[in-house]
């Protein structure tokens, strides 16, 4: 069994940003997820994976931008969102364990484009949006192309900002997650249900986690 949730508020040169951990009884490493930039860390899979990776040897560290702990409604630009993740680095890394950065689309390209300069394990992107919506030539292929450690994309099969017959091939793996749109919600239609979504989501990031060594 994990541990009850801890917060803890980091200052960073962006503002307050907050820490939610959900401790591993026999922690091997940290995996710190931030939000998007239209939601929090109540996302539906930021929480299944702090439900079920702590009995799989991984503390999660849950990550409120500072943004959204001032309560604002919209998120700001991405060297800011940067500004914020790189102070909460030190907090993250603290426990002494290797630490996979990871987040859901805003959070993921963070996660992407920090990743070397902060000596992340690997990197964890939950619905990368590779483009906008309707716009396929606006692609941001190249932050996932560069994050320079090993790195999972986690992509729902019918997310707008990219689906994942969409991506490019480059040095990352990619898991699908079938029927998910950018928030990994499924149509009723489909025949799948939440519950199980999550479960294909939390296995295959579980599954990738354990061939970290």
């Amino acid at each position: 069994m994990s541990r009850q949730p801890r917060t803890q508020n980091v200052a960073t040169d962006a503002g307050e940003a907050r820490i939610t951990w959900v401790s591993s009884p026999a922690p091997r490493l940290v995996l710190a997820v931030s939000h998007g930039a239209g939601g929090g860390i109540e996302a539906r899979d930021l929480k299944a994976l702090a439900a079920t990776l702590p009995g799989h040897g991984v503390t999660v560290a849950l990550v409120e931008q500072p943004w959204r702990v001032a309560g604002k409604k919209v998120a700001p630009a991405p060297k800011t969102l940067d500004t914020g993740w790189r102070g909460l680095w030190p907090a993250l890394a603290a426990p002494g364990l290797p630490v996979v950065s990871g987040g859901r689309s805003a959070g993921a390209r963070v996660a992407c484009r920090t990743a070397t300069e902060l000596g992340a394990a690997a990197v964890l992107a939950l619905s990368f949006p590779l483009h906008p919506p309707g716009k396929p030539e606006k692609s941001r292929a190249d932050e996932l192309l560069g994050a320079g450690v090993p790195t999972l994309v986690v992509q729902g099969g019918n997310d707008p900002f990219g689906r994942p017959d969409e991506f490019p091939p480059g040095p990352y793996e990619l898991a699908e997650v079938p029927h998910g749109d950018h928030g990994f919600a499924v149509p009723k239609r489909s025949g799948a249900t939440e519950e199980r979504t999550m479960d294909v989501l939390t296995g295959a990031v579980a599954e990738w986690i354990a061939s970290l060594g």
